[in-house]
Formats: C-alpha cells, sequence, structure tokens
C-alpha cells in the first residue's frame, strides 16, 4: 500500500463526502440561482428596451408633429405678412391719391377764387372808370339816372 493508493482513497473518500453533503445539488440550485437571476434582469432589459423604443418613437411623432406645426406656423405668418404688406401698399397709394385730389381740389379752388377776384377788381375798376367818364361827359340829372342804371348793369354782367 504506497502512497498512491492512499491519494486514491483520499480522493473516492473526498467525493463521498461532497455527495453526502450535497455539494453537487448546491452548486446546481446556486448556478440554477443564478440563471434566473441573469434571465430575470434579460427580461427586464428587453422590457426597459422596449419602453425606450415605445418612448424613442413617441418623442419623434411629437418632434414630427412640432415641426409640422412650425412650419404651418411659419407658413401663416408669411401669407400673413404678405397680405399686410398688400394692405400697407395699398392703403399708401389710396392716402397719396386722396392727398392729390385734395392738391388739386385746392388748386382749382384757388385757381377759380383768384379768376372770381382779378374779375370782381376788373368789375370796380370798370365802375370807377365809367363813373370817372359820365362824370366828366354828363351833367345833371340825366347824368345822375344814367350813371345810376349803368353801374346796376355793370355790376349784374359781370358779377
Amino acid at each position: 500500500m504506497d502512497a498512491t493508493f492512499w491519494a486514491l482513497i483520499g480522493l473516492i473518500l473526498f467525493f463521498v463526502v461532497i455527495f453526502y453533503v450535497k455539494v453537487p445539488a448546491k452548486i446546481n440550485g446556486s448556478l440554477d440561482d443564478r440563471a434566473e437571476t441573469i434571465r430575470k434582469e434579460l427580461e427586464d432589459a428587453r422590457k426597459m428596451r422596449e419602453e425606450a423604443q415605445a418612448l424613442l418613437s413617441e418623442y419623434q411623432r411629437k418632434r414630427h408633429e412640432a415641426e409640422g406645426e412650425a412650419e404651418a406656423i411659419i407658413a401663416e405668418a408669411n401669407s400673413e405678412a404678405e397680405r399686410l404688406t398688400l394692405e400697407t401698399s395699398q392703403a399708401l397709394d389710396e392716402m397719396i391719391a386722396r392727398r392729390t385730389k385734395a392738391a388739386e381740389d385746392k388748386i382749382a379752388q384757388a385757381e377759380s377764387q383768384a379768376i372770381a377776384e382779378v374779375r370782381a377788381k376788373a368789375a370796380d375798376i370798370a365802375v370807377a372808370a365809367a363813373e370817372e367818364i359820365l362824370a366828366a361827359k354828363v351833367k345833371d340829372k340825366v347824368a345822375d339816372d344814367i350813371l345810376t342804371n349803368s353801374i346796376a348793369q355793370v355790376k349784374e354782367r359781370l358779377n
């Protein structure tokens, strides 16, 4: 009986004690528990990934909607700016036309007033000249009657 024999007996006893204490069952249980933990972690990770995918797709959808709304707002603002520009230019054109017409009306009014003043002044001068001529040439009661009638006729015709 040499040392190898006793080493073999020790090894056999070692395996018997290990099987008696149920070390392989404990190792299997521990490995099964570890496998179950890993499976749960993988399941949790899968669920988290699905939730993350759902959130990502939701945020992408919201971003697309926001971009669409922004484009709509920009388009509406551009059309509003164009409309306001058109209205402003039309209002400016109308104001210029009104002011031009008012200026033309004032010019026409001033022209007709100047013509009326010239006519009135001419009538006054003509009456004064006729008065002097008649006063120099005609005397007495006839002169007064002629003078009065002539002045009245000149005033009627000139005005």
